[in-house]
């Protein structure tokens, strides 16, 4: 048997066939076109779950053992578990959507509905980094900072299902304005998008620094920007990296200090610094949470799943598992 999680981006719609193991045996994507009506995107939604279905009667064979169980689907947004509905998705622009409803109409399935963060932390609890331990944060610095809690094992998200909107605590009170309407969120300084930000204005003060060369070999200012001067020793762009890894530390510490779980791993395209971004990470973090004296403190860990975390952690959000994670 095997379940089908869907991955609902703003640029792609993934999803896949997932065992029990939280193996992702095959997947398959189309492009969301998230300007197109609520009902477009659903009907490429349920086509690519046939697809799905389909492959699977290929790879894995036609019999009742090997059926689908049901859909999980991973949404951005506010989404309603109890009701199946995306109650909100900016994303998306979809207000008060039944996804779930529909998508079991279309499709025959169970469909289950899951925050798409919350899904990307619960496949990186069953079969990523967090695999075998109790507790995790799962944090994702792309063009936002995403983030989803496993607390005993299961998905925390509040009584309102909109929890861990961990990217929305204000780390600076006067810190720029963020897309929520607050000031200095963590969002503003840890997120790509933040670190583009910081590198455009630092690149704007020091006209001498190796970042311009840099930016026009990489065609656009990006999060590597940086990264990448303060290797060749450009002082401007070291002073980049250490403010964003001493913001990022601001914010990972509240976490740790707030939930104090086994793990606390991080994803996006900013972790392929490796290293040079986790070692100081993890000097500034060990200097700032409240159990620094304590014998077993949260270990700070990268994310092994990449973009597949969210397609078994949707498959796998509502399934009752028996085996020994």
């Amino acid at each position: 048997m095997y379940y089908i999680g869907v991955d609902i981006g703003g640029t792609n719609i993934s999803a896949g066939a997932v065992n029990r193991e939280g193996e992702l045996l095959f997947k398959k994507s189309v492009k969301t076109g998230r300007e197109r009506a609520y009902s477009e995107v659903l009907t490429d939604i349920v086509e690519i779950i046939k697809q799905v279905q389909n492959e699977a009667c290929i790879v894995l064979g036609d019999g009742f053992e090997h059926a689908a169980q049901s859909v999980g689907l991973g949404c951005p947004g506010s989404c309603n578990k109890s009701t199946g509905v995306v109650e909100f998705s900016g994303n998306l622009n979809w207000h008060n959507v039944p996804l779930a409803e529909d998508v079991q109409k279309g499709t025959g399935l169970p469909a289950f509905l899951e925050n798409d963060a919350n899904a990307a932390a619960y496949g990186e609890f069953i079969a990523g980094a967090a695999k075998g331990l109790n507790s995790a944060v799962v944090i994702t610095l792309g063009t936002g900072v995403g983030a989803g809690i496993i607390i005993n094992g299961k998905v925390f998200c509040g009584e309102n299902f909109a929890g861990g909107e961990i990217g929305h605590n204000v780390i600076s009170v006067d810190g720029p304005a963020c897309t929520c309407g607050r000031s200095g969120c963590f969002e503003v300084f840890s997120s790509a998008t933040g670190l583009i930000r910081m590198t455009a204005q630092a690149m704007e003060k020091n006209p001498e620094s190796a970042m311009h060369a840099i930016t026009q070999e990489l065609g656009k200012i990006s999060a590597r920007t940086a990264f990448i001067a303060a290797r060749q020793g450009d002082a401007a762009g070291k002073k980049v990296v250490d403010d964003y890894i001493k913001y990022l530390a601001c914010g990972i510490t509240n976490v740790i200090n707030t939930f104090q779980p086994d793990c606390l791993c991080i994803g996006g395209g900013v972790c392929n610094e490796g290293d040079y971004l986790l070692v100081p990470l993890r000097g500034l973090v060990a200097k700032e949470i409240y159990t620094r004296n304590s014998e077993k403190n949260t270990e700070i860990l990268i994310c092994k799943l990449g973009n597949d975390a969210g397609i078994i952690g949707a498959a796998l959000a509502n399934v009752q598992l028996t085996i020994n994670i």
